[in-house]
């Protein structure tokens, strides 16, 4: 049976509470459901070595999903004018991981034009990593067949991301695929961190210090492929933004109870994340982002 490796959403990503950019922050839905964090994702594949790192179409559907569907603003993403400046291996790699992340980010938020100019960087970068079997020409069309509805084009992107990760695993380039895993997950938390706005106990911060969880997976997952220069220089670069995360000090929680006093699930450690402290995690994952996208 052959072997896929795919990406699960961590249950910390459940809650994320997220303000539209420029948006008025009462106009933000609320989430009136909570995901069942015991259920994988529907588009979840399991490797031989599982680690729980959500694909960015996974958290960014979730970011919309709880207050930010009315949100349009780009600026923040990778532009595709850059694409010329992807000259090396490694660039390559990383920059197909963010630019599928802008994709997702595009194509979820309904911005059409701007997903199609996307999808053109991630078939060049897929075309040159060795991924151009899983990105076929057709794929375009569904794309422009599609503009104006999420919910497609969010399916198409996925679509993409994945049969990526299968064509580098089945291709045993692993290094390669280590580094398009790094670069769509950091982009999906400088997406988040420009979108997010810091309250003092609020979910959304909550939510992003318990990335420290994932970070520690994902760091786990580069560990594999470490031989590789390249991923060993992106696993020091994640290293020193775990350092960051370290400093989130941690609390008891006492378990609630139901009405007739009985304890419920909920109690153990919670991470508390100060603003001062937010700020230079949001500082470092920008610095390590543009260093991979040569932006400033």
């Amino acid at each position: 049976m052959m072997k896929k490796i795919g990406y699960l959403l961590l249950p910390v990503i459940t809650g994320l509470m997220l303000s539209s950019c420029g948006g008025d922050d009462n106009k933000n839905d609320e989430m009136e459901n909570p995901v069942d964090s015991t259920k994988t994702t529907t588009n979840a594949v399991v490797s031989e070595t599982f680690f729980q790192v959500p694909s960015p179409g996974e958290m960014l559907t979730f970011i919309k999903m709880v207050g930010g569907k009315n949100n349009k603003n780009t600026s923040f993403l990778n532009s595709p004018d850059n694409l010329k400046n992807y000259t090396d291996s490694k660039l390559k790699a990383l920059n197909f991981g963010i630019y599928s992340c802008d994709l997702s980010y595009c194509s979820i938020f309904e911005i059409g034009a701007e997903a199609l100019k996307y999808f053109k960087s991630v078939k060049q970068l897929g075309d040159q990593i060795g991924v151009a079997t899983a990105i076929q020409p057709e794929v375009m069309k569904r794309l422009e067949g599609n503009i104006g509805n999420a919910d497609s084009l969010s399916v198409i992107t996925d679509d993409v991301y994945f049969s990526s990760f299968e064509t580098l695993e089945n291709g045993n380039q692993g290094s390669t695929l280590a580094l398009v895993v790094a670069g769509g997950w950091i982009e999906s938390i400088y997406i988040a961190t420009n979108l997010a706005k810091y309250e003092a106990n609020s979910p959304i911060i909550e939510r992003l210090a318990d990335q420290k969880y994932t970070l520690e997976n994902l760091i786990e997952f580069l560990k594999k492929h470490e031989g590789d220069e390249n991923v060993s220089s992106v696993k020091k670069d994640f290293e020193a933004l775990l350092i960051e995360y370290n400093k989130i000090e941690q609390k008891d929680v006492t378990a609630a109870k139901d009405e007739k006093g009985k304890k419920m699930l909920g109690g153990g450690k919670q991470l508390v994340l100060s603003e001062a402290l937010y700020k230079s995690i949001v500082a470092k994952v920008k610095t390590i982002r543009d260093s991979y996208s040569l932006t400033k």
